[in-house]
């Protein structure tokens, strides 16, 4: 029989130590100098960057949407939240003191550690009691458990200035299209007014026998045409009002936005990848603060192996009846330490320490995702400038070109 149980005892513990989880990291953080960035410094940029546009009605709209934004105030909630927590973590390192009382009617048994006159008796049991308690650290998990606190108040602060940046490029963006849209407009109207020149000089041309009607038709069908696109472009206008709207938190009441006056050269960009982006992207650096929150957090885990000391104390007074209980002689006090030693837990702490291994190689995933991503973006966005500025030029070489050509057309018809 004893041969079995050992024999299954041994079976149980092999059985959790092949199914156990792993308690080794299997992710690495990406170094910048891995990803071809250069040493070129990234241009300095202000906290109210939308300011440079030199807009007064921009940055009335910015101040709006952060004060009134339900997404920031989320986000703000949650920072405090985790300050909150961090305040609540530091106070485990500190002595704790307290006081209890309390007052019951009890009936005593005769027959246990109460002898008579009191024994077998009913009567009024007191006590009150000041507790201290102070927990020595001395392997350092509570250490721990406050840097694991403060990296995740960091992050959510972090996210806090992340979602102030990602609302007020939203508006600024809006403030662009909506500047796009009325230059737009202008266009459409300047083609309605041409293409109703043409059609008005080719009705005289028909008129004089110089052309035919089906040339009218055509004049007429483009005039159409332009009126079409001058209807969209100022659906388009009205449709990046209601955005900006929106954004800032209103309805049909904010709808009177006037046409914007941007400054189109406000912001410095650089040319290739800086490699302090990473340094400089919020969200990046709430991901690294992550990363940092997980970390402490698994040496706290791993520290729960060792021993609790703490220093405990007591001073009170305890009595049978209530005329005795705030007497000296029924004072009583005590001062020592305790320890606590976890023996056998069947596996709970290193399921602990393995589900923390877990949380940082989750982080340490979300902060390589989010370094790539932001690496992407930002070379996304400087080859859409440059294929912009380049685009420019050639839209302006087109333009001239038109220009002239519609001159000669117009002399010509008018001839």
């Amino acid at each position: 029989m004893n041969k079995f149980v050992s024999v299954l005892l041994a079976t149980t513990l092999l059985t959790g130590c092949v199914s156990a989880p792993s308690t080794t990291p299997s992710q690495t953080k990406i170094e910048a100098t891995t990803l071809g960035l250069s040493a070129a410094p990234t241009p300095q940029i202000a906290d109210d960057w939308w300011t440079a546009f030199g807009d007064p009605q921009l940055n009335a709209l910015v101040e709006k949407a952060l004060s009134g934004s339900p997404t920031l105030a989320a986000a703000l909630a949650r920072m405090r939240e985790a300050q909150s927590e961090l305040s609540a973590t530091k106070t485990g390192t500190y002595p704790q003191a307290s006081v209890d009382g309390q007052e019951v009617r009890e009936r005593l048994s005769k027959n246990y550690i109460i002898p008579p006159p009191y024994g077998g008796t009913t009567t009024w049991i007191g006590t009150v009691q000041a507790n201290l308690s102070w927990s020595l650290d001395v392997f350092g998990k509570e250490a721990a458990q406050v840097e694991r606190a403060r990296s995740t108040a960091d992050a959510a602060a972090l996210d806090a200035t992340g979602a102030r940046l990602a609302l007020s490029g939203a508006v600024t963006q809006a403030y662009i299209a909506l500047d796009r849209a009325y230059a737009l407009v202008d266009v459409s109207d300047e083609a309605v007014k041409q293409r109703a020149g043409i059609l008005e000089l080719t009705r005289g041309r028909v008129k004089a026998g110089l052309d035919t009607n089906s040339a009218r038709s055509q004049a007429e069908a483009l005039l159409a045409m332009a009126r079409e696109d001058l209807i969209a472009a100022q659906a388009t206008r009205e449709l990046a009002v209601h955005q900006i709207a929106a954004l800032i938190g209103r309805g049909a009441d904010a709808y009177d936005i006037q046409r914007p006056k941007l400054d189109a050269a406000a912001l410095a960009l650089p040319d290739t990848l800086p490699a302090d982006l990473l340094a400089r992207r919020a969200d990046i650096a709430a991901a690294r603060a992550r990363i940092e929150a997980a970390t402490a957090g698994r040496t706290a885990a791993h520290q729960a192996f060792y021993p609790d000391i703490n220093l405990v104390g007591l001073a009170g007074f305890a009595a049978l009846g209530l005329t005795s209980l705030l007497s000296t002689s029924s004072g009583q006090y005590g001062l020592g330490a305790a320890i606590h030693l976890p023996i056998f837990d069947a596996g709970k702490l290193r399921a602990q320490y393995a589900g923390a291994t877990a949380q940082l190689d989750e982080s340490v995933a979300d902060y390589n995702a989010a370094v790539v991503g932001a690496v992407k973006q930002t070379a996304d966005a400087l080859t859409d400038l440059k294929a912009t500025e380049e685009k420019a030029k050639q839209q302006r070489i087109a333009l001239n070109s038109a220009e002239h050509g519609f001159n000669d057309a117009t002399v010509r018809y008018r001839s």
